[in-house]
């Protein structure tokens, strides 16, 4: 599978600031700035190979992306890493029992985030 990573913020500086860092270590990335966006080119787009997905958005939040993404049967497969600015005690439990494959907060910790992918995309 490629090196293809999807990010789905509704932040561009977010967005930009991510795509600068995984393309300088290789990666493919694609983005969309809403979660409906997200899972619509997600469905178009088999060579995905993981989801960054910031947890806090208005319309359909990363909980509820998650849930949807899990639930469809040719997305769930695909491994969904949480980014959230929520780094309090509990938030990374919450995601990865929403469905979350990893969880990484805000700022990144590129290491952390080159490690997940590293772990998730095969």
């Amino acid at each position: 599978m490629a090196n293809k990573v999807l990010i789905i913020d509704d932040d561009s500086r977010n967005i930009f600031a991510l795509k600068a860092v995984l393309k300088a270590r290789g990666y493919l990335c694609l983005s969309a700035s809403g979660a409906q966006e997200g899972i619509a080119l997600l469905g178009r787009d088999k060579g995905i190979g993981v989801v960054l997905m910031d947890m806090m958005m208005p319309d359909m939040d990363g909980y509820e992306a998650i849930a949807k993404i899990n639930e469809h049967p040719d997305l769930k497969n695909i491994p969904v890493i949480a980014v959230t600015a929520q780094a309090m005690l509990g938030d990374r439990e919450r995601c990865i029992n929403a469905g979350a494959a990893g969880y990484v907060s805000k700022p990144i910790n590129v290491e952390e985030l080159t490690r997940l992918l590293t772990e998730h995309l095969q």
